[in-house]
């Protein structure tokens, strides 16, 4: 007779395509038992969607990364596009364009992400960070996802993109409902139409920046030729919104859930308030802790064999992050929350070609959240369930009260 664990790795009880399954078992500890029982499988079609692999182990995933010749990301690599077999931005996003053209656009978008040309935003990032930590604990109760982590990723996009700062409101509305619905009430609708008004909006802004062309990514993307050709309309629109929906959602989920890991692991909040965990681990830990991403997926180009099994060419591959970054062969005890955990050496940003081009500022977004709530706040106290969001892509929170004391002294 098979063991409790065997039976809940069963390929056939998890719906990844439903979100509901992920309110229903906390992602971090739902894939252990695949891992041990069942790390590569294949997910059975449902809902008239075709049935893909799931890879659970870290090693895998990272492998799958790194094969861009045998995985292609130019039939979509979300699930939301995966199932469908194809992804209106393929070719002309980043994300989902592969081969030299991939590498000219990366290395175009690239200058625009150097240390050096970011400074000024970094000083933004820092600035407007300090000042909504302020103002939290001066109001003492507050909902720390909409009224701090919110407003801080939005305006770093905007300062990169030349977004006026009375439009930035109405941007993070759009984009938080694009991939990650606030409940099961939302509809499919809703997200296409907020997705459309996003391309709509950039639309507008590109041929203004021709017209006046500014400092900012976009002037630089609406301006810009690769082999003396400009890029098409559709690719600058779509790699200006796709900053948009990378850096703007993944900052926001991993500040609230830095947050309700102090309120969960005191001991661990009081390593960071007494210095004796650095900044730049512990902003490590909290993105793998996280892992504000749970999946990216590809086809595969050719038949492939791994671990036993036939990958046939056409199907859908499906790269599990939130499993990966505790795989227990990886990390050690990956379920304990450590701030000085070294090496960390999470996916949280991806791996490989298509590793996040605005990684640098992730980090820089977590670091400065860190060290302000380090030397602002005294106590963090969550106050009732937060509310998380309904999604099979993106794991955060719509809603959290907190309670912030401040700091002594």
């Amino acid at each position: 007779m098979p063991t409790r664990a065997q039976q809940v790795a069963d390929p056939a009880v998890l719906d990844l395509t439903d979100p509901q399954t992920f309110l229903d078992h906390h992602p971090h500890e739902m894939w252990r038992p695949y891992r041990e029982h069942n790390p590569l499988f294949w997910h059975p079609a449902r809902h008239g969607n075709p049935g893909f692999w799931v890879f659970t182990k870290y090693d895998d995933v990272m492998a799958a990364y790194r094969d861009n010749k045998r995985f292609t990301s130019e039939r979509g690599n979300v699930l939301a596009t995966l199932l469908k077999g194809e992804d209106s931005a393929s070719r002309k996003m980043l994300a989902v364009t592969d081969g030299p053209r991939h590498r000219e656009i990366r290395n175009l978008m690239m200058k625009s992400f150097s240390p050096r040309v970011l400074e000024p935003v970094v000083e933004g990032i820092r600035r407007r960070t300090d000042a909504l930590i302020d103002r939290a604990v001066e109001r003492g109760e507050l909902d720390f996802v909409t009224e701090v982590a919110d407003r801080i990723p939005i305006h770093t996009i905007g300062d990169l993109m030349g977004i006026p700062l009375q439009d930035r409101e109405q941007v993070v509305d759009w984009n938080a409902q694009t991939l990650s619905r606030y409940s099961s009430e939302d509809s499919e609708l809703e997200s296409v139409m907020a997705r459309n008004e996003i391309v709509l909006y950039l639309s507008r802004l590109m041929a203004e920046r021709r017209r006046n062309p500014g400092e900012d990514v976009l002037s630089t993307l609406a301006n810009a030729t690769v082999d003396g050709e400009p890029l098409s309309d559709d690719e600058i629109v779509l790699n200006s919104y796709s900053l948009i929906l990378g850096g703007d959602e993944s900052s926001r989920a991993s500040a609230a859930s830095a947050v309700l890991a102090f309120h969960e692991h005191p001991g661990q909040w009081r390593r960071l308030k007494n210095e004796e965990v650095g900044l730049d681990t512990a902003t490590e830990e909290v993105l793998r802790w996280a892992t504000p991403t749970m999946h990216f997926g590809r086809h595969a180009l050719v038949d492939v064999e791994w671990r036993g099994h036939t990958i046939r060419a056409g199907e859908v591959i499906t790269l599990w992050n939130s499993s990966a970054n505790f795989d227990e062969d990886a990390f050690a005890d990956p379920y304990t929350f450590d701030l000085s955990r070294s090496p960390n050496k999470h996916v949280s940003f991806g791996h490989g070609p298509h590793f996040c081009l605005g990684a640098y500022l992730g980090r820089v977004h977590m670091k400065a959240m860190l060290d302000a709530l380090r030397t602002k706040v005294g106590t963090i106290e969550v106050l009732g369930e937060p509310t998380r969001l309904f999604s099979n892509f993106g794991h955060g929170h719509s809603s959290m009260p907190v309670r912030l004391t401040p700091a002594r002294g």
